[in-house]
């Protein structure tokens, strides 16, 4: 029990990995500049005296930067996941990997420049560099940039909800496979239907592909799931109507992309989505109520539904050359993009003066029948 106390505490402590590099950044000095006595590296790469202490100097001061600078984004990530999701999702955050790296590399380079810095020895003749030293904190330096820019991504993905909810939920069945080990008992497969390989979203969907695998052995592949909608690990995601003998289940499972979160690629109605967010923060209350953004994002949304009104909407029946079916993919028909854009965005745009006037000139126009002409007119105005 003492082992298992030891090791989950060093797991979840955020100090052990940047401590360890600190340590290795120190032994690295000591270890170049007792080896180097000056005749290694020419100066031709390491420069003289002067030289070699103002690059020390500067990627001394730069690493203790931007040693700052992790740390301030990690508390940053730390206050927006407790204040925005949950106070508990603290620890997978400490735990984060990535963060202990790069934190740990910016701090052994630091460690590693300013020991190197008093092996420099100045003479009238013109002094001793330790140019391996110089050389490997140059090579440090160059690698702790390209981290920043690396860490800089993964700091901004991180603070994405499908990161953060994906990321407990990649921890949560690690603890199902350990605490529960075997893949459990399923029922066989049926070579009638393709199974997700991963758990996602489906965001891209290669209809030219399907159409071309259900023409080469006859048959008709139905989608179970539509773009924008997530399929868990497992989950039968294609229909084969015919013969499935001679159709590859990873050659169709790998024409569906799937992922973390929605995407704009082929899901017209998630841009409409984040709008309907936008104008529901906006109208949230409190102090940082903004009824402007909400008329903004409402205005868009009305020229976003003309526009699809005026095009005319897939049935999601897709043929080959010949003209014979091969491929059907549920999409979403008029009534799915304006009622749950109308009934989210509804209730708080109701309760404030300026969007009610805005949403209700907007929505007047929105009804379920659509004219040639592209004008929605209805008696009835839609809620909002």
């Amino acid at each position: 029990m003492r082992r298992f106390r030891l090791e989950h505490w060093l797991k979840t402590s955020l100090w052990v990995v940047p401590v360890l590099f600190i340590l290795g950044g120190i032994a690295l000095s000591l270890i170049t500049t007792s080896i180097d006595d000056g005749d290694m590296i020419p100066e031709s790469v390491t420069g003289d005296t002067t030289a070699a202490m103002q690059i020390l100097y500067l990627i001394a001061f730069a690493m203790l930067t931007l040693t700052g600078l992790v740390l301030s984004l990690l508390v940053l990530v730390v206050q927006l996941a407790m204040g925005s999701f949950s106070p508990r999702i603290v620890r997978q955050i400490l735990q984060d990997r990535p963060s202990q790296v790069a934190l740990g590399l910016f701090a052994g380079t630091f460690s590693h420049a300013l020991p190197s810095m008093r092996a420099i020895r100045t003479t009238p003749d013109g002094g001793t560099v330790p140019g391996l030293a110089v050389l490997i904190a140059i090579v440090l330096v160059l690698s702790c940039i390209a981290t920043l820019v690396w860490y800089l991504n993964h700091i901004g993905q991180s603070l994405r909800a499908a990161a953060l909810v994906g990321w407990v939920a990649h921890d949560t069945l690690k603890t199902l496979d350990r605490v529960y080990p075997g893949s459990g008992t399923a029922a066989d497969p049926d070579p009638g239907f393709v199974s997700a390989p991963h758990g996602g979203v489906v965001f891209t969907i290669d209809h030219d592909r399907l159409i071309l695998l259900a023409t080469k052995a006859d048959c008709r592949f139905e989608l179970l799931w539509a773009v924008g909608d997530f399929v868990p690990k497992g989950a039968s995601i294609v229909r084969i109507v015919g013969d499935p003998s001679g159709i590859s289940h990873r050659a169709v499972s790998r024409a569906i992309v799937t992922g973390p979160e929605r995407t704009m690629n082929q899901d017209v109605a998630y841009g409409l989505r984040m709008l309907v967010d936008i104008a529901e923060h906006s109208l949230s209350g409190g102090p940082l109520d903004d009824p402007t953004t909400a008329v903004q994002s409402i205005d868009r949304i009305h020229d976003i539904l003309r526009q699809i009104a005026q095009r005319p909407l897939h049935d999601g029946r897709y043929e080959d050359r010949d003209g014979t079916l091969r491929l059907t993919v549920p999409t979403m028909h008029w009534e799915g993009y304006v009622r749950p854009r109308s009934t989210r965005s509804g209730r708080p745009a109701r309760d404030h003066p300026r969007s009610s006037g805005a949403c209700g000139q907007r929505w007047r126009i929105c009804s379920p029948s659509r004219s040639p002409s592209g004008e929605r007119r209805s008696s009835t105005s839609w809620p909002c």
